[in-house]
Formats: structure tokens, sequence, C-alpha cells
């Protein structure tokens, strides 16, 4: 292309103009539009662009603006089309307060004064059983423990604090749960439950279920019904 020759030109004889590296190896059409200004701006008066030149770079810019503003059209319907499907979402998790829901959840989240609870069931004895705590980062700060624990439902709850006993920082905590059974092979009981939603909590644009104690998000729920629908299902197994 004619006008990438001329910045060569421009360069060697040590003068930019007003032309800034922009930090990219892409040309945007204000880039494109200064380096077309700058050409005529250094051009030789003796030998200047020819008119067959000229419009076909006006005709390439314009191309460029046309897509970009193409682009932009297609990024703010997609953040449109997003807010609206979430604006649906939250409409619809407040109209299941009081259903019975399955859900599965891997974290529970800590306000800074509340107790989580940590609710799941196993299919299987477990001689021992870990329930580990782990931050952002993926760094276990706490860590629960049990024993002789019976197949069924299991219900414990976290007070917040790491394992040197210090109250942690209000967020989302990821949870691990593993268990040794009698013959000492390790499983890992389903996070799963049943149970009402009792309310919904919005936080940073989305929902969440409050179900049995448990804060759960709406996307992670997998089945709603009618009081009772879930009686005859378990909250998950080994």
């Amino acid at each position: 292309m004619a006008i990438i020759s001329s910045i060569n030109d421009i360069q060697s004889s040590g003068t930019t103009g007003n032309l800034a590296p922009t930090g990219t190896n892409t040309l945007g059409r204000d880039d494109f539009l200064k380096l077309l200004i700058t050409k005529l701006e250094y051009q030789d008066p003796m030998n200047p662009m020819d008119d067959e030149d000229f419009i076909a770079q006006l005709a390439q810019f314009s191309s460029l603006e046309q897509m970009t503003n193409i682009a932009d059209g297609i990024a703010e319907a997609n953040q449109w089309d997003f807010l609206q499907m979430q604006s649906i979402n939250n409409v619809m998790a407040a109209g299941l307060i009081g259903k019975d829901v399955k859900a599965s959840y891997d974290s529970v989240y800590y306000d800074g004064s509340n107790s989580p609870n940590i609710t799941f069931t196993t299919s299987r004895f477990a001689s021992d059983l870990t329930i580990k705590i782990k931050d952002a980062e993926g760094f276990t700060i706490a860590t629960l423990q049990d024993s002789s624990v019976a197949p069924g439902k299991q219900d414990y709850q976290w007070d917040g604090r790491n394992d040197f006993g210090n109250m942690v920082e209000s967020g989302h905590y990821t949870l691990e749960v593993t268990g040794i059974d009698a013959s000492g092979n390790e499983f890992r009981p389903s996070l799963t439950l049943v149970g009402k939603v009792e309310s919904v909590t919005y936080r940073d644009g989305s929902a969440y279920f409050r179900i049995n104690g448990i804060e759960v998000p709406f996307g992670d729920v997998s089945a709603i019904g009618e009081e009772g629908s879930f009686d005859d299902d378990g909250d998950g197994n080994g």
C-alpha cells in the first residue's frame, strides 16, 4: 500500500510530526487518518500524490471506519443482551422464593459475621472426614475434621476463623470435602443439597439463593419443584 512506503520516507528523514507510538501493532481509524494527513503534509510538492492513489486511500479509510462502527455496534448489542438476560434471571429468581430446589455448590459466602453452613450427604461410612476451606488463590485457610461419620446427611458450620484462630475477610470461599472409608479408600462426597429457597440476595449483578442456610448461585440450581418434590432424592453421594 502506498501509504506504508511513505512512512519509511518520513522516518528516514527524522520527521514524525504529531505521530506517537500507540502501544499496539494494530492501526485504528484515527492512526490511519493521522498517517494519511502526515503523508499529505510531507509529500514532495514536485511529485504530489496522484488522484487515484489518494482516492484509493480514502476508500480504505472509509472501509476501516465502517468496520470499526460495526464492531462497536456488536459489542454494544452483546452488552445489552447480557444486561437484559441478567435482569430476567433476577426477576425469575425472586419468584422462586418458597419453592423446593435441588442444587450443587462448591463454595460458601462469609459476610464477616455469619457462620456458613456446609451440608452434604454421603452414601458410605467415613472413618475420617476432612473439609478444606480455600481462599480465592486456592490456599487452604481453614480445615474442619470429623471421624466415624455414618452415611446420610451431614451438617457442619464454619465460624469464619482460619487455622490460626483469626477471623478471615468477607468473601466467597471454596470447599473441598474428602472422606476415608472403612477400607482406607479416599472418596469425595458431592456437595449437593435439596431444600426450600428461603430468600434471594443480589450481589454484583447476580442472584444468590439461601437454601438450608447455604448461599447458592442461581446458576447452580439444577431442578425446581413444589414443596416435597425432591423428598425421595438424596443430596449427593460419595
